[in-house]
């Protein structure tokens, strides 16, 4: 008996769950594999990106500003940097390569295969979020060159980074589906997200800010997840981590019924 038929056999006694669990590694495996195999350009340039930012802003521009929220400036930039990096490149990460999917045309035959939308969805989102965390362990780790880490909260600080980057791979698997050439990838980076990021009380306090200023900030997501990750490093925070996380799971929530809907429509991906 040839080995292909054992292996349909083999298939055809597992239970649906088993197939499954089966073809979501496949396809996370597929897009680990894929980040390790463009190493150059998945992990090296956040590394050397963030380098700069705790060279300028922690060593020569944090001696001059002193302290913020009665720690250390290069201390208090510590997780917005590593959260900045961990948001970027989960939404890099599925933005590209699931549009890259839908320019050749093979994510086709994804849709076709009889695997639920949850299982292509998981699989994507999956391989963007272990991108994320892998990028964010390594600006960890560029930090404490400069800085002394400690963990007083690891379950939040996991948490947080974890729902982070399930919120924005989500958000660059949306985006994937409604861009129509490469350029639309790019649109939702560069206008909206980089402005919110920078925004988002990586470098300075919202105790600062104007009383304007500040409530704008509170309308501003990733100023939450940025904060509930400083209070699982730090222990400071300047917002309630139960609103942050609230916010955070509704996001996940609304995200993940928008994307499945959009597969289950086939919105942008059957012509």
């Amino acid at each position: 008996m040839s080995a292909q038929p054992i292996a349909e056999h083999e298939l055809a006694q597992r239970t649906p769950a088993q197939r499954n669990l089966t073809a979501l590694a496949t396809i996370t495996r597929r897009e680990v594999a894929r980040i390790l195999r463009i190493w150059a350009q998945t992990l090296v340039p956040p590394a050397i990106t963030m380098t700069l930012y705790f060279l300028i802003f922690g060593g020569l521009i944090g001696s001059r500003v002193g302290r913020m929220d009665g720690i250390s400036y290069m201390d208090f930039i510590v997780p917005g940097l590593v959260m900045m990096a961990v948001i970027q490149n989960s939404y890099a990460n599925i933005s590209s390569s699931f549009f890259g999917a839908k320019f050749g045309r093979h994510v086709e035959e994804l849709l076709v295969s009889p695997m639920p939308n949850w299982v292509i969805l998981g699989g994507y989102v999956a391989g963007a979020v272990l991108r994320g965390l892998l990028v964010g362990v390594i600006v960890l780790l560029i930090a404490m060159l400069f800085t002394t880490v400690r963990i007083p909260h690891p379950l939040i600080t996991f948490s947080t980074v974890l729902l982070g980057a399930t919120i924005f791979s989500l958000a660059g698997f949306i985006n994937a589906v409604y861009a129509k050439k490469f350029d639309d990838v790019a649109i939702v980076p560069t206008f909206i997200l980089t402005p919110l990021t920078y925004l988002g009380g990586v470098f300075y306090s919202v105790k600062l800010l104007p009383p304007w200023a500040e409530a704008a900030t509170h309308a501003n997501p990733i100023f939450y997840m940025v904060n509930a990750f400083r209070y699982g490093l730090l222990g400071v925070t300047d917002v309630p981590v139960w609103v942050a996380y609230a916010l955070m799971l509704g996001f996940v929530v609304v995200m993940a019924t928008l994307a499945l809907w959009l597969l289950k429509r086939g919105v942008g991906l059957r012509s």
